[in-house]
Order: C-alpha cells, then structure tokens, then sequence
C-alpha cells in the first residue's frame, strides 16, 4: 500500500489563512509564530492549544493553523505575549552520531535533543530549525534559526553561500587531483560547480563548496579515488566554528547579516 503523503503545514495554513491577515512573509499561522517568538516550540503549543490554554483575540482558539499576524494579541495561560521576534541565529558543533532530522529510529537521538539540553531557559521557548544538514558520521558546523527566512536564504541554491569542509581520505591526492576538483566533476546528478580545494595534510582535503547536494563532498572525494573517512565542517559563509564539541553560542546581528549575507524583512505594519 503507498504511503499516504502528509499535507505540508505552511500548504495547510495557507488553505486555512484568513482574510484579516495581511499576504507576505510575516503573515503566520498560530504554532508557529509562537515557536518564532520564543513563547513555546512547537509541539508544545499544539499541546497547549489543543488543551484550550490559547487565547487569540480574546477568544479561546483551538486550531493551531489559525492565522496571526504582528498585532495579533496572544495569551497563553492568561500572559499575553507579544509574536514580534527579533532573528535568532546559533551555531552548534556537532559531533558524530545525532541525525539532523525530528527523531532517530536507531535511538542515538537528534542534533535537536542534543541542542536543547544545552541551551539556557530564555533560548528553550523558541522552534529551532536547522540550517542544511549534516550527515550522522560528519561532524562540525551547524547553524539553527528561529526564522524559516534565515534558512531559506542559506541553503538556497541560488545563495552561492560557501561551506568548508574538512576531510580526511584514503591516500594522498595530487595537485592534479585538487585541480579536477577545483574544476568540477559530472556526478550522477549533474555537474558540479567550481570549488576550493586545497591539501591541509597530505591525506586530509579542505573543499569549499557553494551548493549543497546529497553527500557530495564525499561523492565527489570517491569520484577522484580518494574516500573520506572523516568529514567536518568548519565553516558556513564567513562564520567559523568555535565552540566546543556539543556546545553552542548566538551569532552576533553581525555574523547573520555579514558572515550569512541575510537582512531579514520587516514585520508587516
């Protein structure tokens, strides 16, 4: 039997969005604009919605795609609570073993687990949404926002950001090498765009990529005779990893709108 596909929620919410809320990137739906805002993630203001501890308006709503806007006046257990939310942005180093997806069928957990049991009480209140992807094995550089934007903008293909990556491979590759990579390859999939490549030892390869295909780093490693055993990433744009393995801190308003290239829009008046 196939598999039934699941409604995406900004398609549902739209399907739902009411005439009282302004077209644009702010208009919102209820879930989550209260994870954007740092009120409650997302599976727990479903929980409290459906429990009917949600007032929009003054009213008690119990649909959790309910649309909201800016002015908007939200209370959740009788505190009202503002939807404006400034852009947050983290990095966190991953280490090998979490899967950047919402839950993990070999029970190692997820990189969302592992970043919530380090934040503080003021960062808990927020949906945290990861930048990419990294892969179970490759560890390093992942960046988490509040803002569904900010994620957009910094994996879409057409952004160009550049990803370093750091792999250390079976064998010694040659300034040869470096240049087929530095050139391109045709992979499966297509050809690949111009890169950085450069030796840091003479088995580990420092590739910088702007575009982010399914394991290409290590597609395009295999396909010059050389596989990675180990694969980091250590940095995202101009934003360097510097924290410890496991650990996290907030980019600076500089590191977003510099280091990522990304201004956000304004709230809709």
């Amino acid at each position: 039997m196939a598999r039934k596909q699941r409604t995406p929620r900004w398609l549902e919410a739209a399907r739902r969005r009411g005439p009282g809320v302004p077209e644009g990137a702010r208009a919102d739906w209820l879930t989550r604009a209260l994870g954007r805002a740092g009120v409650l993630p997302r599976a727990q203001a479903e929980q409290a919605i459906g429990e009917g501890r949600v007032e929009v308006d003054g009213r008690v709503e119990k649909d959790p795609f309910a649309p909201v806007g800016a002015r908007t006046r939200v209370r959740v257990d009788g505190v009202e609570h503002a939807l404006t939310a400034r852009v947050w942005a983290l990095m966190f180093h991953k280490p090998a073993g979490p899967v950047v997806h919402g839950s993990d069928p070999e029970g190692v957990g997820t990189v969302f687990e592992r970043l919530r049991a380090v934040l503080p009480p003021e960062l808990q209140g927020f949906e945290w949404y990861a930048v990419g992807r990294l892969d179970r094995d490759t560890t390093g550089l992942l960046l988490f926002s509040n803002d569904e934007q900010l994620v957009r903008h910094a994996t879409a293909p057409e952004t160009h950001l550049p990803k370093r990556y750091v792999a250390r491979v079976e064998g010694a590759p040659t300034e040869e090498t470096l240049g087929r990579l530095r050139m391109g390859l045709t992979l499966e999939d297509g050809p690949t765009r111009l890169a950085g490549a450069a030796l840091r030892e003479p088995d580990v390869v420092v590739l910088t990529l702007t575009e982010g295909r399914h394991h290409q780093v290590k597609r395009m490693l295999e396909a010059v005779g050389h596989p990675v055993l180990t694969l980091h990433r250590e940095a995202v744009g101009e934003v360097v990893l510097d924290v410890a393995e496991g650990a996290f801190r907030t980019l600076t308003d500089e590191e977003v709108t510099e280091g990522l290239g990304f201004r956000p829009e304004a709230d809709p008046a």
